[in-house]
């Protein structure tokens, strides 16, 4: 049932052309005509018969029928009727028009003729009836010297067909539509057979086996505006990040404090934007938050706060300069940000070493939750780097990232003990299975933001440690 939701456009589709071929097929066909004649065979009664005579010759007329059937499509038949329609037609063009059959046991011979023309059907039909009647009489069943033993009786001639017998339109349009949704259900099983890629929630979960903390839906203007809890707090996606940092309030956090590394399996999944917008929801509670930009090697949370990014996180690691140098309030002073400063040629070497760690341990006594931005884990191993020091909030996106690659970042993740909070799903849907719906009405919030972009004319560029 997922299967035809998730594609009940495209069964539609099929559906609707396999009609619109059965309609087209029916409008190209030259309609056909069916007249029928019923013969009557009997034994020719002898005077003074007694009653078992007469019951042997209409069990013998029975038995003859069978036989009567292939007789009335026979050269000798058709030649002799043909003779008599006008124009005259021989007996191989009769042969595809004409047909017998005998209901069972019953003395009964119906001859049924189909053509394109009605009046030519009727004619057919009465004059190899008749023929079929002079050669049972005359050739098949007549003694020497004596009249014919069978007796066939037209009892009811045919008469034109007031309408044609084909194509029939209602069958051909069912036939078609059931066609069309074969098709339609057929391509549908095969395309989400051979889709690799994770497309809902429910894939998510199955996939990950992770606690499943809230799901984003998809953002067309994601890059031109980033924060959108900020820019549009009374919309969807605001909302469903509040409800995201609900959830996160209450995942177990004995193990590793309230410090989350944020990841994904592989780029462009919106990992650093779930970053942002997970810390400035967070921040909307009074509590204070560190947002670290600890993906060194393509930074984007200085870009997406507008904070200076020159100085930061690798200057700490190389002891350039002291930690309270380099944080940079946005807003109100509930949300600290730490930039990944210029990019570093030994990232993951940075990232794993003393000096990270003790600058996570310094940020988890000074601020109430620590949002860490790393690069995926599939690419670099900076991200399982970092997950010795602190929980991981994996973002998996929906359209993007594939199954086998989903599966194969949260193993890797697994093998260095990393403790995995939960997943986060961004660009799903906003209709379908597992998207929900919010294409009608947007929730409406009381809330105000209470956050401020940072001044005018701050940049986040990075340069390289030479």
């Amino acid at each position: 049932m997922r299967i035809l939701r998730k594609n009940w456009l495209l069964i539609t589709v099929m559906a609707l052309l396999g009609v619109l071929g059965g309609g087209a097929l029916a409008a190209a066909s030259t309609p056909a005509y069916t007249a029928s004649t019923r013969l009557y065979v009997s034994v020719r009664a002898q005077e003074g018969a007694a009653s078992t005579d007469l019951n042997q010759g209409t069990s013998f007329a029975r038995q003859a029928i069978s036989t009567y059937v292939d007789v009335v499509n026979s050269p000798l038949v058709l030649e002799r009727a043909g003779r008599e329609l006008e124009p005259q037609m021989s007996a191989a063009e009769l042969t595809p028009l004409v047909s017998a059959s005998s209901p069972a046991n019953t003395v009964l011979l119906e001859v049924s003729v189909t053509d394109t023309s009605a009046q030519r059907a009727a004619d057919i039909a009465n004059a190899v009836g008749e023929s079929f009647a002079r050669v049972v009489a005359e050739d098949l069943e007549k003694p020497s010297g004596g009249p014919s033993l069978i007796v066939v009786k037209t009892i009811a001639p045919a008469s034109v067909p007031g309408a044609p017998s084909a194509p029939r339109v209602p069958l051909m349009l069912a036939i078609g539509l059931a066609v069309g949704l074969a098709i339609g259900v057929g391509v549908a099983v095969i395309r989400t057979t051979l889709d690799t890629k994770v497309r809902t929630a429910e894939q998510i979960e199955t996939i990950t086996r992770r606690p499943y903390l809230g799901g984003i839906f998809a953002d067309p203007d994601a890059q031109k505006r980033p924060l959108v809890v900020h820019a549009d707090p009374r919309s969807p996606r605001s909302e469903a990040f509040r409800r995201l940092r609900t959830n996160l309030q209450f995942v177990g956090l004995g193990d590793v404090g309230r410090s989350f590394v944020v990841t994904s399996s592989g780029p462009s999944e919106g990992k650093s934007y779930v970053a942002a917008n997970l810390a400035i929801a967070l921040s909307e509670t009074g509590a204070r938050v560190a947002l670290v930009d600890a993906d060194l090697r393509r930074p984007r949370v200085a870009d997406y706060l507008g904070v200076e990014g020159n100085a930061g996180l690798t200057d700490l690691l190389i002891g350039r300069a002291e930690i309270a140098d380099v944080l940079q309030p946005w807003g109100t002073k509930s949300l600290t940000v730490l930039p990944s400063g210029s990019i570093p040629p030994n990232p993951a070497e940075m990232l794993g070493s003393d000096a990270m760690r003790a600058i996570v341990e310094h940020l988890e006594r000074s601020f109430d939750y620590v949002i860490i931005d790393a690069p995926p884990v599939l690419l670099v191993a900076d991200a399982t780097v970092l997950s010795a020091v602190a929980g991981v909030l994996f973002v998996a996106a929906a359209g993007r990232v594939r199954k086998t690659d989903l599966a194969a970042a949260l193993r890797a993740l697994e093998a260095v003990n990393a403790s995995t909070l939960g997943v986060v799903g961004q660009m799903l849907p906003m209709r379908g299975a597992g998207g929900g719906s919010y294409g009608k009405y947007a929730y409406y919030s009381d809330h105000e933001p209470v956050v401020e972009p940072a001044a005018e004319g701050s940049s986040g560029r990075h340069n390289r440690i030479p």
